[in-house]
């Protein structure tokens, strides 16, 4: 693998190696998509650092910092697996985030507004599975574990990152989408499924969202999957204040990353100090 050339067989032998390691899929074609990306831009060539530097300054152009970290961990692991050792590259230093941005966090008044707009347009698919998400906190990769079994036993097994937890379903849930699937006619399996029968996957999800937002008069930059989940997470945590809990619920193995999801806004930091009560006129 010296040649330093990334080749079609050399990237299916990467995507192998990253299932022998048990990522998930979703990491997996992240990863190969990362590459792939990368090697269109560099060419079918003997790579250099020098070119590796440079793919990053394109990319610090036209992404966020934290995108631009995300692509060069997935190179990273794609130079350690090739044995391209001198390819690697540092990540940037990105200052510790205090506060949410209020700009893409999605409110609850929004998410009503979602879920009145797919009522309206008997869109039940996704008014149930937007619930489904604010509801539990899963992934959406998880959705697929919403199964007819799981909702008559109000619970979800979640096999995930080679992690197995339960995740309990609300019992108002549990009534309003047993009585889904049975007009649906769905017998077993995935609640949730595509009309070919196979369970919904992100892109499908995706693409539901961004046409109903604006029917509901909700910012598209804030309407995606994994905000129902950070719905969840700030709602739980307003009311139980228990991070630790949280961070299991979530699947999360660290609690920093539970704290990401738990951020305020610096809006509503600002009205918290005006109540201390330490300033005398």
């Amino acid at each position: 693998m010296n040649e330093r050339v990334v080749t079609k067989a050399l990237a299916e032998k990467f995507r192998a190696y990253l299932y022998e390691e048990e990522k998930s899929e979703n990491t997996i074609e992240k990863y190969l998509r990362d590459v792939r990306f990368f090697a269109e831009n560099v060419g079918n060539k003997k790579l250099h650092k020098s070119d590796v530097l440079e793919y990053k300054h394109t990319l610090c152009q036209r992404y966020a910092p934290r995108s631009v970290n995300s692509v060069i961990s997935s190179l990273n692991a794609f130079f350690m697996f090739a044995e391209w050792y001198e390819l690697k590259i540092k990540t940037l230093k990105i200052q510790k985030q205090i506060f949410a941005d209020k700009k893409r966090e999605l409110e609850k008044s929004e998410y009503e507004k979602l879920l009145t707009a797919a009522k309206d347009k008997k869109n039940e698919r996704l008014y149930y599975l937007m619930q489904t998400i604010a509801s539990t906190g899963l992934r959406v990769s998880e959705i697929r574990y919403v199964t007819v079994d799981a909702v008559k036993n109000g619970e979800a097994v979640i096999n995930c990152k080679g992690k197995i937890r339960q995740v309990f379903l609300p019992k108002k849930l549990c009534v309003m989408l047993k009585s889904y699937v049975k007009s649906q006619g769905i017998k077993s399996g995935s609640v949730f499924v595509s009309k070919n029968g196979n369970p919904l996957n992100r892109c499908n999800i995706w693409k539901m969202l961004k046409l109903l937002c604006e029917s509901a008069n909700v910012d598209k930059s804030k309407v995606f999957p994994h905000n129902f989940r950070h719905l969840f997470a700030r709602t739980f945590y307003s009311l139980q204040k228990d991070i630790v809990r949280l961070a299991d619920i979530l699947g999360h193995s660290s609690i920093n990353t539970t704290r990401i999801y738990t951020m305020e806004t610096g809006e509503i930091h600002r009205r918290q100090i005006q109540h201390l009560g330490l300033l005398r006129c």
